[in-house]
């Protein structure tokens, strides 16, 4: 699928969000399934534009020495806040405001136990040059 830029994605959010709208009086969930599915449409028109980022950071990863270790980590990072944001917008839009807060928490722990490794390889290089 071709990556959409910002302004084809910022009409196909206000088009859907006036189509949601439409459908709030009578049929709520019609509105929610209308969400759902604009919020996966621009998802994958996005996903040329984070292969993009993807290719960028392993092109950096090789003009530094780096370990590719740390670039998966921060590409995993990446992807657990994406994916922990778009679902708890979705939950959000459906007034389900306590699952969405448990996804973002989830999200956010994730990113935290990814992250020890990392800390624990800088501190460990601190400590080899204060040694």
């Amino acid at each position: 699928m071709k990556a959409l830029n910002m302004v084809q994605a910022g009409i196909i959010g206000v088009a859907g969000v006036l189509l949601a709208v439409q459908f709030k009086s009578g049929k709520a969930e019609y509105g929610i399934y209308i969400s759902i599915a604009l919020s996966l449409l621009i998802f994958f028109g996005i996903l040329g534009q984070i292969r993009a980022v993807i290719r960028m950071v392993e092109t950096i990863g090789t003009y530094i020495s780096m370990d590719t270790v740390y670039i998966g980590t921060l590409l995993k990072m990446l992807g657990i806040t994406y994916i922990a944001e778009f679902s708890s917008s979705i939950c959000k839009d459906a007034g389900y405001q306590t699952i969405a807060g448990q996804i973002e928490i989830f999200g956010k722990l994730a990113v935290l136990v990814l992250s020890m490794p990392i800390l624990m390889a800088l501190l460990d290089a601190v400590k080899g040059f204060l040694s």
